[in-house]
């Protein structure tokens, strides 16, 4: 069973469905990032981004912004 019918199952066991959606939002989060870091590759904008995700510009460069996701020059 994946995480997100764990998650979305009502089965009366709260504690997998709770450990389901730790998972599912772990996961959520790890392929959030990797597609910010693609779309900056691919020459978007934070704006822009930002639009997509439905957050603002602010919140998304804070969170994925900087040295730490962005890297300057030749790897």
């Amino acid at each position: 069973m994946s995480a997100l019918s764990a998650a979305a199952e009502d089965d009366g066991d709260i504690f997998a469905g709770l450990a389901a959606l730790v998972e599912l939002r772990r996961r959520a989060d790890a392929r959030e990032e990797v597609l910010v870091l693609r779309a900056r590759g691919q020459g978007l904008t934070w704006a822009e981004i930002a639009v997509l995700l439905g957050v603002s510009k602010q919140a998304v460069h804070k969170k994925y912004g900087g040295s730490r996701f962005e890297r300057r020059g030749p790897a």
